[in-house]
Formats: C-alpha cells, sequence, structure tokens
C-alpha cells in the first residue's frame, strides 16, 4: 500500500472521529491542509481576505461533514469550497486579481521550491512560475482556473477535475487550449516551454509538462457557485 493510500486511510478515520462527536479531532485536517488552502486562496485572488476565506472554508466543510462521500479525498474536496468563497469575496468586493499580490502571497503561503533543490533548478523554476502568474490573466476564467490548479498548486487531472467539480475531459481540453494561448504569448523557456513542472523534479503531486497538442472536445460545464460543499458529484456539468 502505497503512502497515499496510507493517508487517505488515515484521514477517513479522522473524519470518522468528527463525524461520531469527537469535534476536536476537526483540528488534525487544518493543521494537515492549511497550507494548501492558503496557496488557493491567494492563487484564486483572494488577497488579504485570504486567511478569512480560509477559516470560512474550514466551517462549511465542518458543517457539510455529514455529506462528505466516505472514501472520497478531503482535500480537493475542501479546495472545491476555497475557490468558491474565494471567487465570492472578489466578486462582493468587485475586485480584480493582482498579479503582484499573488506572486507574493504564494511565495509566503508556502514555498513550493523545497531548500535542497538545486540553486539553477529553483531559479528556473521561479522564473516560469512569475512569467506564467503574469500571462494568467491574458486568459479567460476558467482556462486560468484550470492553469492555476494543475501548475501553480501542482495539482493532477483528477484532483484538479474534483477541486473544479468538471469533468477530467473538459480539465484537459480547457487546459491544453489555455497552454496554447500561454505558449503564443510566453514563448519556450527551457526543453519543456513555460509548462514544465514548476516544483522540484520527481516530486510527488507535481503537474508535469502537458502535450498542448492533445487536445479533446470540449464538455460545455459550470462551476457551482456556493460553497457550501455538500455534493461531491459533479454538479452543473453537461
Amino acid at each position: 500500500m502505497d503512502g497515499a493510500s496510507d493517508g487517505r486511510i488515515s484521514e477517513a478515520a479522522v473524519i470518522a472521529r468528527v463525524r461520531s462527536g469527537e469535534a476536536e479531532a476537526y483540528a488534525e485536517l487544518v493543521r494537515a491542509h492549511t497550507g494548501a488552502a492558503l496557496r488557493a486562496a491567494v492563487a484564486f485572488g483572494a488577497g488579504a481576505e485570504a486567511e478569512d476565506v480560509v477559516q470560512s472554508a474550514f466551517f462549511k466543510a465542518y458543517r457539510s461533514l455529514g455529506s462528505f462521500r466516505e472514501g472520497a479525498a478531503f482535500r480537493p474536496w475542501l479546495l472545491r469550497i476555497v475557490v468558491n468563497e474565494t471567487r465570492n469575496t472578489v466578486r462582493s468586493a468587485g475586485r480584480l486579481r493582482a498579479v503582484a499580490g499573488r506572486e507574493a502571497g504564494l511565495r509566503e503561503a508556502d514555498p513550493l521550491i523545497p531548500d535542497a533543490t538545486d540553486p539553477a533548478a529553483a531559479a528556473l523554476a521561479q522564473e516560469r512560475r512569475t512569467l506564467l502568474i503574469a500571462a494568467l490573466d491574458g486568459l479567460g476564467e476558467k482556462q486560468r482556473q484550470v492553469v492555476t490548479c494543475r501548475y501553480l498548486l501542482e495539482m493532477d487531472e483528477a484532483e484538479t477535475a474534483r477541486t473544479l467539480d468538471w469533468p477530467r475531459g473538459t480539465v484537459k481540453s480547457r487546459l491544453n487550449r489555455a497552454l496554447k494561448k500561454l505558449e503564443k504569448s510566453l514563448g519556450a523557456l527551457g526543453p519543456h516551454g513555460p509548462f514544465a513542472p514548476l516544483g522540484a523534479a520527481g516530486t510527488a503531486g507535481t503537474a508535469g509538462a502537458v502535450d498542448t497538442h492533445e487536445v479533446g472536445p470540449a464538455v460545455p460545464a459550470q462551476p457551482t457557485e456556493g460553497g457550501d460543499g455538500k455534493h461531491e458529484g459533479r454538479r452543473g456539468c453537461e
């Protein structure tokens, strides 16, 4: 049994304890996922409200644990709530995301490049990430979301689909279209262009380079606007 499976079993046990009335056990989930939640809130534009967004998302997730699908991964489910909370916060405040603020916030929330990484590789990865963040504003909202999940938050395709509540085919087609646009605006950067993995080589969960020529059929989808996280299914996806 691999580490991911072990982690999911342990996580499921904690969730079962919370459901059985041991509310204090929820703190274990909060500690384990706060870093990822903060990165997601900052990356999707929460800015100075990132901590408030995360706190609200954890509260809503706690209230919705009774309807959490047994055996599902907690992180994508939580991050979907974070994304929805961030979207609501940004809309209610009438603000657009600031490129500089996202970059600074991502660095402060939790560094994606370990200290042990080769300095030259770390510098190149940082350059890629900075260019990628600056180019995101040239994309539509849905394309920006999928690139953020796959390359800034380093989720795999399945996690991205669960987080954004889209079918995997929609994730793949929107990502490929987004990468084609970014490739035109950014050009090549290193052997894999600007879309090489942003984390350390060999790090588990790092999104690899994507073949931008394998474009699947687009599947219309409308991400859920609410943030209550009460359903694990693909709501609003056609």
